[in-house]
């Protein structure tokens, strides 16, 4: 199998003027996020009347947000900045695989919410009964394991796929389906895989 060196980051395909604009765009969003997201966990962490169930999944999906926003946002604005969009081998990878992961963290915890919610108005003479600092801190724990254990495949299927072309991607950020087009062989297994798993977690935290 050959390993690349560098994939290359096309940004937004016919939108070149558009670039410098698309930067200052997205630095402001993402500044904004940042200090949103961040605001957010300071005033949960040092606000004591905060410190409840619902608040305390709403800190950790902040948590979450940044994670993401900061695992694609600087090398997009680096692209749309310089039009250096080479990203290394193994920075594609983990880009990817923190999209997917955090991904399947955010549907998690959004189910989460919706228990406790569903705790909070049903049963609320036992609420403080059920959700506990350990149910929570479980709850919280098994989301993440359960998105660590089920995108670490989807991240080994593609990384070991043969590349063999011009590796370019024609994308802003390492997404799954256009990395995996660019390998010279076929990425059905790695395609199937991504939508079993993301029809099965997104679904069943719909459902439940």
């Amino acid at each position: 199998m050959e390993t690349p060196a560098t994939f290359y980051l096309v940004g937004i395909p016919g939108l070149p003027s558009s670039h410098l604009w698309l930067a200052i765009t997205l630095s402001t969003m993402y500044t904004i996020a940042l200090l949103g997201n961040t605001l957010i966990v300071t005033v949960i962490w040092m606000d004591y009347a905060l410190q409840e169930p619902m608040y305390y999944f709403l800190c950790v999906l902040a948590i979450v947000d940044i994670v993401m926003a900061s695992s694609v946002v600087p090398k997009m604005v680096n692209i749309f900045t310089s039009g250096d969009g080479s990203i290394s081998f193994n920075a594609c990878f983990t880009q990817m695989y923190f999209v997917h992961a955090t991904t399947a963290v955010e549907t998690g915890l959004l189910l989460a919410m919706a228990f406790d919610r569903y705790v909070a108005i049903c049963k609320p003479l036992h609420y403080k009964r059920i959700l506990t600092p350990q149910v929570m801190l479980g709850m919280t724990v098994t989301i993440t394991i359960r998105a660590v254990i089920t995108m670490t495949p989807l991240s080994w299927l593609v990384s070991h796929l043969p590349f063999c072309g011009p590796n370019v991607i024609l994308h802003s950020y390492c997404e799954h389906i256009a990395v995996a087009k660019s390998a010279c062989a076929d990425p059905m297994p790695s395609s199937l895989y991504s939508l079993l798993s993301s029809s099965i977690i997104v679904g069943s935290d719909v459902v439940f």
